[in-house]
């Protein structure tokens, strides 16, 4: 089965369709003030203005008030919702829309526990774990850290496996090969600068991503 690509952290709607025509399944809005690929709602609708069908468009929220993703989810066409806090799994539920729950991993996380917790999630997104920050770091974890259960599943068993962290064209083809996930989701792996991708870039890692 083809691995799926996520690029997320798109701040513009030029960015959304690069990705798009380059091969990406899916991208990602952030919706986390801290962050600097963060949008605003308005920024969010122009984006997705003409994203065609059959690309997901996935929302990140960081221990958001759920408010705050209700006043969005009533303007923007969200297709996924994406939690990268300490949500818990009623809370990621609530909204009606299917979630994929991310997961920044340690050397004591333990993902099967996580993976029985979140059985509802689309997904598990395996990110780096940077203390006090939420993600897209740009570094790479330890995928030996994932245990063989989640590597070898079959899809039913557990939420997929979405990896992340550190993707870049050099490394996905050998993160893929190793980890053998659902889904890659990268971010400042095909970035100019925060938030401005790189149509090159985008295009490379699609490439090394459907290496055979």
């Amino acid at each position: 089965m083809r691995v799926k690509v996520k690029i997320c952290g798109i701040t513009r709607a030029e960015d959304a369709l690069a990705a798009v025509a380059n091969g990406a399944d899916a991208i990602g809005l952030v919706f986390y003030a801290p962050s600097a690929r963060n949008v605003s709602i308005s920024q969010a609708v122009e984006i997705i203005k003409n994203v065609p069908a059959f690309v997901s468009v996935v929302g990140l929220f960081v221990d958001a008030d759920p408010q705050f993703i209700k006043q969005v989810l009533a303007q923007v066409q969200l297709t996924l919702l994406q939690f990268h806090g300490d949500e818990t799994p009623l809370q990621c539920a609530q909204y009606g829309l299917p979630f994929i729950k991310a997961i920044r991993v340690k050397t004591d996380t333990n993902l099967l526990q996580y993976a029985q917790d979140f059985s509802a999630a689309k997904g598990l997104l395996l990110d780096t774990y940077t203390d006090g920050v939420a993600g897209g770091t740009g570094h790479a974890f330890d995928w030996n850290l994932i245990p063989q259960q989640l590597i070898n599943m079959q899809l039913g068993e557990f939420p997929p496996v979405i990896l992340a962290g550190g993707l870049t064209k050099d490394n996905v083809a050998d993160a893929i090969m190793k980890v053998r996930p659902y889904a890659v989701d990268v971010s400042g792996g095909v970035e100019i600068s925060k938030g401005i991708k790189d149509v090159a870039k985008m295009n490379a890692f699609v490439e090394q991503v459907n290496i055979k």
